[in-house]
């Protein structure tokens, strides 16, 4: 038996909520794990698709490295598996490419194990790995997801309304920025001022997101904690935030640590606004791709892969 996962890219944080908010989206990568006969710890790993050559496929792997982490966790030996990766979510670019080799480690290694864990244990590791919740959960359960940590560690998980006139739009440029580097140009303290500013937007960005309201979104968009900072990592943040509001969105936010840009639009502007923010990067010289995208309500998906016939150096 083989076994098939699919998991979304994610745009995190959203402006204000930094950390602890995320939203999955209609793109994804695949992942393929069929058992191999070997000795534990045995892998085999291939990658196809954008930026393929750019991915390892030794031990380091990230998705194996999650598959591994499973299995360690429980004091189990590793069994021997070939993964094939096939990619469409961009590298290094803000949209959660690490959070999906996490997530598709871990259900590759629990759809294949002895005793299946529940979800709510591969949510805790799959946070443990990635460090923060605002990718990987959403990645795991889909849709727009709030996770507030208690003062255990543990995590607890909201799910938040999304109203279908809102169309995520995004901007992917031809560079990257590193997380590290995105983390490096923040500030270690924040003023009171601060810390009221994005409570409070944040509370209105959940509202906004629930109704739809415009002159709300228009608001809740902002924030003090890390897009002021990580603004000037970003060659032509400005000019895109323009464009993007001047063909009608409601505004624009850094996806997760960047660089690519999402925009929060209605329905009726959204082709206009992902045009616009193509054009504004390309007329600063900057090569740039833009998707309309839609919020991906599934999260993962699990199936035993019975059409998937490995390549000869899997078997």
């Amino acid at each position: 038996m083989s076994i098939s996962v699919t998991v979304p890219a994610t745009t995190a944080n959203l402006g204000p909520g930094f950390d602890c908010l995320g939203a999955a989206l209609t793109i994804h990568n695949h992942f393929h794990f069929v058992p191999l006969n070997g000795p534990p710890g045995t892998v085999k790993i291939e990658v196809a698709g954008a930026e393929a050559e750019r991915v390892v496929t030794d031990a380091s792997n990230l998705a194996y490295q999650a598959f591994a982490y499973f299995y360690q966790q429980q004091g189990l030996a590793i069994p021997a598996v070939a993964i094939e990766i096939e990619l469409t979510v961009p590298l290094a670019r803000g949209l959660g490419s690490s959070s999906t080799a996490i997530v598709g480690g871990l259900l590759g290694a629990n759809a294949l194990a002895p005793q299946p864990l529940p979800p709510s244990t591969l949510i805790e590791m799959a946070i443990a790995l990635e460090g923060h919740p605002d990718n990987v959960v959403p990645a795991l359960v889909g849709g727009c997801q709030l996770a507030v940590a208690n003062e255990e560690g543990a995590s607890t998980l909201c799910s938040i309304p999304w109203h279908p006139d809102i169309t995520p739009v995004v901007a992917i440029p031809d560079f990257e920025l590193s997380t590290a580097a995105a983390r490096q140009v923040l500030p270690t303290t924040y003023s009171r001022a601060d810390a009221i500013f994005n409570t409070s937007h944040l509370g209105l960005l959940l509202r906004g997101l629930e109704t739809g309201q415009g002159d709300w979104l228009r608001a809740a968009l902002r924030d003090r904690i890390h897009q002021p900072y990580r603004q000037t990592l970003i060659p032509g943040y400005e000019a895109v935030a323009q464009a993007a509001q001047a063909a009608g969105a409601y505004g624009l936010v850094i996806s997760g640590a960047g660089p690519t840009l999402l925009a929060l639009a209605p329905a009726q502007t959204a082709n206009q606004v992902c045009e616009a923010m193509a054009l504004a990067w390309q007329d600063l010289g900057q090569s740039a791709v833009a998707h309309v995208l839609s919020l991906e309500t599934q999260g993962a998906r699990v199936a035993e892969d019975k059409t998937h016939h490995p390549s000869p150096s899997s078997q």
